[in-house]
C-alpha cells in the first residue's frame, strides 16, 4: 500500500498530526545539513513530499486550514486583496523605470524606442 493511500484512509486530525511531524523532521533535518552532514540527504526530499501529501489530501477534502494571522501577528488580507495589491505595485513600479519605451515629443500616443547608447571605460 503507498503512501497517498494510507494517508487518505487517515482522518483529517490524523493527517494533521501526520503534517506537524513531518514538518518537525524536515526543521530537525534542515538544521542537521547546516551544523553537520547527513546521513542520508535523501530524506529531506521524502518529508517535503510527506508534508506536500497533506496538504493536497486536506485541500481535495476541503478542509486545509489557512491561517488567519499574517506572520506580524496582524489580521491577513484575503489572497485576492494581497494579490491585486502586488499586481499594482509591481506595474507601477515597472512603467516608472521601464526603458523599452518613451514617448517622442510631438507625437502624441506614438511609442519609439529609446536609442541605443554605447558605454566604453573611458565614459564617452
Amino acid at each position: 500500500m503507498s503512501k497517498a493511500s494510507e494517508l487518505r484512509e487517515m482522518s483529517d486530525e490524523q493527517i494533521r498530526l501526520a503534517w506537524k511531524d513531518s514538518a518537525e523532521t524536515l526543521f530537525k533535518l534542515r538544521l542537521q545539513a547546516q551544523t553537520e552532514k547527513l546521513a542520508a540527504p535523501t530524506e529531506v526530499r521524502k518529508q517535503r513530499r510527506s508534508i506536500a501529501r497533506c496538504q493536497t489530501i486536506l485541500a481535495q477534502r476541503g478542509s486545509l486550514v489557512v491561517p488567519a494571522a499574517g506572520p506580524d501577528g496582524a489580521p491577513a488580507e484575503s489572497k485576492a486583496e494581497h494579490d491585486a495589491g502586488l499586481h499594482d505595485k509591481h506595474a507601477k513600479k515597472k512603467r516608472a523605470i521601464g526603458r523599452a519605451k518613451i514617448q517622442a515629443p510631438g507625437k502624441a500616443g506614438v511609442a519609439t524606442k529609446r536609442p541605443f547608447k554605447k558605454r566604453t571605460q573611458s565614459g564617452k
